[in-house]
């Protein structure tokens, strides 16, 4: 199943680079407030679920544009272009996310840079690679020495100045902010070590789900920011390296943002 995952994203991230060269000819519509999706966006998630489909005719599918489909024990998670902004301004930080739950569980996960051509990978209980190296999530054992990522709640202006007093939280204390614009690719970073936490308000399942896993299979821990909450469905999460996640948690506790 991992295999034509890594088919699926492939396919799609071939067709958002070629698009990348004609950006000028693609079709942009608005979703809600500072919320996109472009004809790139459908295109890849048509390449992603005829590829799953074709393998897996019976499985169910919960994509970000196309939404559920099929009933099944086997849910296939899709984010075809996770950092629609960012491609859509030639940035070059998005990727393509699938996972797989299998009975509410997820057991496969794909996060596909194309503009890097780094393809992160995890099967539950057997560990994530990044282009077939195995990683781990960092040694960071303070929060005073830590590089953190984030995304901004710019959707929702209500929790614009709650949220900023959380960011200050943290500024005072750690190495380091960064603020890419794609979920998928903060979770696959922290279980590459390459950061050492994140936390976010408001995600979609699709933007969480095969992130998640590749970093609880890295080592590091994956929780909601409210203890108890299913960040699954709640979008709110924090993802670190054990040294540090609890304290990551108290400080967003005692600096809450309602969402």
């Amino acid at each position: 199943m991992l295999n034509i995952a890594v088919r699926a994203a492939r396919r799609a991230g071939t067709h958002i680079l070629r698009s990348m060269a004609r950006l000028d000819e693609v079709k942009v519509d608005t979703k809600g407030r500072k919320d996109y999706v472009s004809s790139v966006d459908r295109d890849a998630e048509a390449l992603i679920i005829d590829t799953l489909l074709k393998a897996y005719p019976d499985h169910q599918i919960m994509a970000e544009d196309s939404g559920a489909a099929g009933h099944s024990q086997f849910v296939w998670i899709i984010d075809p272009l996770d950092g629609t902004t960012n491609f859509l301004h030639s940035f070059p930080q998005f990727a393509v996310s699938i996972a797989l739950a299998v009975r509410g569980e997820v057991e496969q996960a794909v996060v596909y840079d194309p503009v890097r051509d780094e393809l992160f990978t995890a099967s539950r209980g057997a560990g994530v690679q990044l282009n077939n190296r195995r990683l781990r999530v960092s040694r960071c054992h303070a929060l005073d020495h830590a590089l953190l990522a984030t995304g901004f709640p710019i959707r929702d202006e209500r929790l614009i100045d709650p949220y900023l007093k959380s960011f200050a939280a943290f500024l005072h204390r750690v190495d380091g902010i960064r603020r890419a614009g794609a979920a998928s690719l903060d979770l696959a970073y922290v279980a590459a070590g390459r950061l050492d936490g994140f936390w976010e308000y408001g995600l979609q399942t699709w933007d969480v789900a095969a992130g998640a896993l590749l970093v609880k299979e890295a080592g590091g821990m994956v929780g909601a920011i409210n203890a108890g909450d299913d960040f699954m469905h709640t979008g709110s999460i924090i993802a670190a390296t054990p040294k540090i996640f609890d304290e990551m948690r108290a400080i967003l506790q005692a600096n809450p943002v309602a969402s």
